[in-house]
């Protein structure tokens, strides 16, 4: 039982996350992105060669 609780709570959160995403997404085409935002989407779609540093070190 409890994992049929679990499923329809993770279920639940990714249906409020997809609207959530929604919503934002109607937002920023209404009042348009600020330059907060447009930092915080730019940074999120850069490389960063962190994760690939700890993947080489643990290869070797």
């Amino acid at each position: 039982m409890s994992s049929s609780k679990g499923h329809q709570g993770a279920t639940g959160i990714g249906q409020a996350e997809k609207q959530l995403n929604r919503q934002a997404q109607a937002a920023e085409q209404i009042q348009g992105t600020n330059a907060t935002d447009q930092a915080i989407i730019a940074a999120s779609q850069e490389h960063s060669s962190a994760l690939d540093d700890i993947v080489d070190t643990q290869n070797e």
